[in-house]
């Protein structure tokens, strides 16, 4: 009987194109908030957002073509809220596309609040949300910029922060998280597992 060779099952995806629509990967999925020129708020979801680092630096892909990018520029901040699995409407909606002349009315909708340390705006009722001072944006990625802040404010509902008196499983299942696996599609995550570290890892 002919052995199966344990890669027999592998296809090629092909690299001419983007590849990120071939397979589903996971993502946090946030709302970057910025202010327009005319100092309206503006709120966008991305979901290729990370902490930079183990300090407080944030980063997430962006494009010069869409307004955060050139708001972040002007004004030198942006905020971070990243919303609960019960706001998917208010997040999707905040994709919209903008109206002739640019304006995005769906965003009077969006219950907001000012910003503690920066000039902006976060969502209502996110679990966790950052203050940024942008840091510096790195373009060359194609057509895409990778933009990146210092945290100058961090806060969230004390229901979804971690505490020693608290069970990590027991905080994700009574809070759930908000995960977009992209593309197209989201989940609520509720149940974890510890992940299996070696006893000597380090940071």
């Amino acid at each position: 009987m002919a052995e199966t060779s344990p890669r027999s099952h592998l296809v090629d995806i092909d690299i001419a194109e983007p590849i990120w629509d071939r397979f589903f990967h996971v993502a946090p999925l946030v709302l970057v908030g910025t202010l327009d020129e005319d100092g309206t708020p503006d709120l966008a979801p991305k979901h290729m957002v990370t902490p930079m680092g183990w300090q407080y630096y944030f980063g997430f892909v962006g494009t010069p073509r869409h307004s955060t990018c050139a708001n972040i520029e002007r004004s030198g901040v942006f905020t971070v809220s990243y919303p609960r699995p019960q706001q998917i409407l208010e997040t999707s909606l905040s994709a919209s596309p903008r109206q002739d002349g640019g304006s995005k009315p769906i965003l009077d909708y969006l219950p907001t609040s000012g910003a503690r340390e920066v000039d902006g705006v976060v969502i209502d009722e996110a679990y966790l949300y950052f203050e940024c001072r942008h840091f510096k944006t790195i373009d060359g990625f194609g057509e895409n910029c990778l933009i990146t802040g210092s945290i100058v404010a961090a806060y969230g509902d004390a229901r979804f922060v971690r505490a020693s008196e608290h069970d990590d499983q027991d905080l994700i299942r009574e809070s759930p998280l908000f995960a977009y696996l992209a593309p197209g599609r989201f989940a609520t995550i509720d149940t974890t597992n510890a992940f299996p570290f070696p006893a000597d890892m380090k940071k």
